[in-house]
């Protein structure tokens, strides 16, 4: 029997000009352990289980690659990880956030935003990156208001350093505004949570991309017994024809398999 793949299910990450995959890897834990809200503990993997897990990744069709500053060693990890297989990738980083002694702290100036890029693309050994967005502290509309992140990232997208850039936000007026001027907007959708489904319908109407973070509730959700909450999740998120991907963070080979047949079988019926 054939193991399902996401292959033949690309699509495009809305007027991007990218094809992506609508399940896409996070990487958070490929480098960091502290502070980060999953139900369980785990173990950083070494390199040799990461490049397994990547080959697994690519093996199943997934393309969609999502990394961050703030996600601990996750970035300069990938680099050599990926080396010769970039053009193999879609790759999402971030910027405005930085992970250091167990805190976060965020700076969305012109000239931080611009050493944040150039950073990642030394780090990810990499000439561009496919998508930036703004890692949000919540205060979106003041960050887009207020800041130069956002100018600053057309500019790197001018200079051909990013192909695109966005907004990985916590609100829908933030998430509407970030559409308004940008290529992408990063929102919580899942089971739990769909306050942000108002920034996915402007998506959809405005040919722009949405990427779906927390798509599993970050492993919390609970369903009554009998219902496969992994597929549960995946039919809210796929009958919305605004969802280009969901960020899954995994480093389970199995959950990785699973979630692609899921989203396969999603997929395949509609």
């Amino acid at each position: 029997m054939s193991v399902p793949t996401l292959h033949d299910l690309h699509r495009p990450l809305g007027s991007t000009g990218l094809q992506v995959s609508p399940l896409g890897l996070g990487t958070v834990k490929l480098g960091r352990d502290q502070g980060v809200k999953y139900p369980n503990g785990f173990q950083i993997p070494d390199d040799d289980d990461a490049r397994r897990l990547l080959k697994l990744t690519r093996d199943l069709g997934i393309n969609l690659i999502d990394t961050a500053p703030a996600y601990g060693r996750s970035e300069e990890r990938l680099g050599p990880l990926l080396r010769g297989q970039r053009h193999e990738w879609v790759i999402v980083s971030k910027v405005g956030e930085e992970f250091a002694d167990g805190q976060s702290r965020h700076d969305f100036s012109a000239a931080h935003t611009r050493l944040s890029v150039e950073r990642s693309l030394q780090r990810l050994e990499t000439d561009f990156i496919d998508l930036v967005l703004v890692h949000s502290d919540g205060n979106d509309l003041a960050i887009l208001n207020d800041s130069e992140v956002y100018t600053t990232l057309a500019a790197l997208k001018a200079e051909g350093k990013i192909r695109g850039f966005g907004f990985s936000g916590k609100t829908v007026d933030g998430g509407l505004k970030a559409l308004e001027q940008g290529d992408c907007a990063m929102v919580t959708y899942n089971l739990n949570e769909q306050h942000e489904k108002a920034v996915i319908d402007y998506a959809a109407a405005h040919g722009k991309a949405i990427l779906v973070k927390k798509a599993l509730a970050s492993g919390h959700v609970c369903l009554s017994p009998g219902v496969d909450p992994v597929r549960a999740s995946f039919e809210l998120l796929f009958e919305h024809p605004g969802v280009a991907s969901a960020i899954v963070g995994t480093i389970n080979p199995l959950h990785l398999a699973h979630n692609v047949a899921t989203v396969a079988q999603v997929l395949g019926r509609h």
